[in-house]
């Protein structure tokens, strides 16, 4: 099972930007290339949603609430997925969570908040 660490969450005022990285492990180079990424996140009481996904070949796709705010992307040789988020907004606060699944398995992390306050 792929091991996931996520890190950069924090407390941001309202405008201001963030990069979430996602590192894996317990898993070779050619594995993570073939693993389709994602992050999710989760509000107090809600389920997760998806936030943005990056498959292992093709064009990423996001919720129509981060549009044009935010980006993820992965550099495979890293083995880390990238989320940046730009023009942070207070309906941003959540528990983000980075995601991997591939054929045979389905991997979470931990998740990191991202607080908008000013």
């Amino acid at each position: 099972q792929v091991r996931l660490v996520e890190s950069g969450g924090g407390l941001v005022q309202p405008g201001g930007s963030l990069r979430l990285s996602c590192a894996a492990s317990r898993t070779i180079l050619s594995t993570f290339r073939g693993l389709d990424m994602a992050w999710y996140r989760q509000f107090p009481g809600k389920q997760r949603e998806l936030v943005a996904a990056v498959p292992d070949s093709g064009a990423a796709n996001y919720a129509d609430s981060v549009k044009g705010r935010f980006t993820i992307y992965r550099d495979n040789n890293k083995k880390t997925v990238y989320l940046q988020m730009n023009s942070l907004k207070p309906e941003d606060t959540a528990i983000y969570y980075c995601n991997a699944v591939s054929g045979t398995s389905n991997s979470w992390g931990q998740g990191t908040q991202v607080t908008v306050s000013s």
